[in-house]
């Protein structure tokens, strides 16, 4: 039985979210309405959630799209990530919840990986950080949105859209007050 993919509407930026959700849980996330066409191998052999599961992710992730969901109950399958990405998106889905914000230097502090790196050199913390954002396999579930720089709100390799999906879910949770052309949930 191959992954379970389940999609849900967005409105533009956004646009839709894809998910892969395995017997582990969430596995995958695509800024698309449609899944990918090509997964990773271990995702592509990993077994599909039944529907129960698939259901809970499609409605959880719909709810908080349109504003009426703060926390996802679903598990994540966190098969795709290993070592210190592992550790720091752990550390992010742990500890960072809806509506805050973290910055990368805060995030690598937080999680313990760079702990022996000398203070002069924290900035490279920081900027692996900024990689392991932008190579989040479950963006959205693990938050990476929510991660932003010490002076403004970085970058987000969430696909389509860029950091305008970023900017679009940080105003969904309240961090960033709507635009005049805003158009998410009231």
């Amino acid at each position: 039985m191959a992954v379970s993919w389940v999609s849900v509407e967005a409105p533009e930026p956004v646009g839709g979210v894809s998910v892969a959700v395995t017997t582990a849980g969430a596995a995958a996330v695509a800024f698309s309405a449609e899944p990918p066409a090509e997964v990773p191998a271990l995702l592509a052999s990993a077994p599909g959630a039944d529907a129960e599961r698939t259901a809970l992710v499609a409605r959880q992730v719909a709810e908080y799209l349109a504003g009426r969901r703060r926390v996802f109950d679903f598990p994540v399958d966190w098969s795709l990530t290993s070592g210190a990405q592992r550790t720091v998106l752990q550390a992010l889905h742990r500890t960072v919840g809806y509506g805050r914000t973290v910055t990368y230097g805060e995030l690598a502090a937080g999680s313990g990986v760079y702990d022996g790196v000398a203070p002069g050199e924290r900035w490279a913390g920081a900027r692996s950080v900024g990689q392991i954002m932008g190579s989040n396999p479950v963006a959205l579930i693990v938050p990476c949105h929510r991660v932003v720089a010490s002076d403004g709100l970085g970058g987000f390799g969430g696909g389509y859209g860029g950091v305008e999906v970023k900017r679009w879910l940080l105003t969904l949770e309240g961090v960033l007050p709507p635009t005049l052309d805003w158009n998410g949930p009231a």
